[in-house]
């Protein structure tokens, strides 16, 4: 059995609300999992970031060589080239 570890003192855990697990994920106290789950956390959160530069950097008119005539947002799935779609469902099965 694992110990129960006192994540009331984590870093986060603040006043009003304390620590604060309304989905119950680390009601358990184990640190192992909740060390796991703040990983995986920042890990999605430096994407999100990622994703947000990229769409603001293709809506300001940036693109890659070749790529000049694809419009930015939505639009762009209707103008990309059928090799791109490829290589894009390549990658996908590759990972």
């Amino acid at each position: 059995t694992a110990l129960s570890a006192d994540l009331s003192n984590q870093l986060g855990a603040q006043a009003p609300l304390g620590f604060f697990d309304p989905l119950g994920c680390v009601a358990d106290g184990d640190q192992e999992n909740f060390d796991r789950l703040r990983w995986v956390e920042l890990k999605h959160g430096r994407i999100s970031m990622l994703a947000v530069v990229g769409y603001l950097t293709t809506y300001a008119g940036v693109r890659f060589p070749g790529a000049e005539d694809i419009p930015s947002g939505f639009a762009a799935l209707d103008a990309i080239p059928g090799m791109v779609w490829a290589q894009m469902i390549a990658t996908w099965t590759m990972m």
